[in-house]
């Protein structure tokens, strides 16, 4: 059976909470979805990152989720 939808949206503010490398944020009708992953190393690094003390982790993100990023859409 083949279905076919026409939609017409028009979002004019959309506030994402989080989202993360295996999130898919969907707005309107699909009709498949695969999942895809790809990894690159664009910044030729080739070492592992240095490790972080805890504390700090918890500090960074408090100060990101206090403030909301917004995305514009045209």
């Amino acid at each position: 059976m083949k279905i076919n939808v026409q939609q017409t949206i028009c979002i004019q503010t959309i506030k994402i909470g989080a989202i993360t490398n295996s999130s898919v944020l969907q707005i309107g009708t699909s009709g498949i979805i695969t999942p895809s992953a790809h990894l690159y190393n664009t910044g030729g690094f080739k070492a592992a990152a240095p490790q972080v003390p805890k504390g700090e982790i918890a500090t960074e993100f408090e100060e990101a989720t206090q403030q909301p990023t917004l995305v514009p859409l045209t």
